[in-house]
């Protein structure tokens, strides 16, 4: 057996190990469990930390920062206050110093929390997994974001995001390649409004969070599997992603490693890295992911 499969077949032992002490949160907006309902996206916030017979291991850590890839999971988040945020602790997943343009962190906002904004020229986009905020922009208006809520805001625009009681944000910001006579506007949605688009070739549902025209430099896409299927294409390109893995568990190949993973991990590709996904478990995988688009490399 080659050293791969190896690494495969003591994975997938793995994973079923994680499903039949865990179990997986189901695909609807509130999950019964006994008598408390737990909202959407649950286990990002309340992540299974480590296989149930690995989680007294001192020292264990699923996470892996490699060259062209890194896989950092909950258990080694480290959270502290996010600069000009106020009430607000934040845990940097992706930054520069990894080699990415874009910078991606959780924010968990408490009660009677503020945003701070963004350096000039940068462009913020937030999706809402756990509890509400209020964002108010530069004209006054105010729009609520609940749980699979989004919103994209340009660079140099005034705004604040204010939270009444609790709410965990993952924040995607980069400096704003901007091009000649384009500009972008404020963009406020949620996950359920957005079209399946077609994949061909593939059999996951795509949606496309930010429009596609020429103006935006990058997407988000909120990518779901059923059990047991997986990406056709193994994937090699020139494009950055940063994902957040929402729902469900699976496999993920990058490079010559393969990682099994879960809701609440966070994953890293630069360019060029081979990339593959399977889905396992019981219920889908639903995956956030971010990807530069509509720019020459050069």
């Amino acid at each position: 057996m080659n050293h791969a499969l190896l690494i495969f077949v003591i994975t997938l032992r793995l994973l079923k190990m994680a499903v039949a002490d865990e179990g997986i949160c189901p695909s609807t907006s509130m999950v019964d469990s006994g008598s408390d309902l737990k909202h959407l996206y649950w286990k990002v916030t309340n992540p299974t930390l480590s296989p149930s017979h690995l989680q007294d291991l001192p020292g264990f850590t699923r996470s892996v920062y490699k060259q062209d890839h890194a896989l950092i999971t909950p258990e080694s988040h480290v959270f502290s206050p996010l600069p000009d945020w106020t009430l607000t602790l934040g845990a940097y997943l992706i930054t520069p110093a990894m080699g990415s343009h874009f910078v991606m962190y959780l924010a968990k906002m408490q009660e009677n929390s503020r945003s701070g904004l963004p350096p000039n020229d940068v462009e913020r986009f937030i999706f809402v997994v756990q509890g509400a905020v209020t964002l108010t922009n530069v004209s006054g208006t105010s729009d609520k974001l609940t749980v699979d809520s989004y919103a994209y805001l340009p660079p140099n625009g005034d705004h604040s995001l204010r939270c009444d009681a609790s709410a965990t944000l993952v924040v995607f910001e980069r400096r704003h390649v901007s091009l000649e006579n384009q500009s972008t506007d404020q963009i406020i949605g949620s996950t359920d409004e957005q079209p399946l688009l077609e994949t061909p070739g593939e059999v996951f549902q795509l949606r496309k969070l930010i429009p596609t025209s020429i103006s935006y430099d990058f997407n988000i896409h909120i990518m779901d599997f059923q059990p047991g299927e997986y990406l056709n294409v193994k994937e090699v390109h020139y494009n950055q992603h940063g994902l957040l893995l929402l729902e469900g568990q699976g496999i993920y190949r990058l490079g010559d490693s393969w990682y099994p993973v879960q809701a609440g991990d966070v994953i890293w590709m630069a360019p060029f890295v081979p990339q593959w996904y399977a889905a396992l478990g019981k219920h889908r995988t639903r995956y956030l992911l971010y990807k530069d688009v509509n720019r020459n490399p050069l």
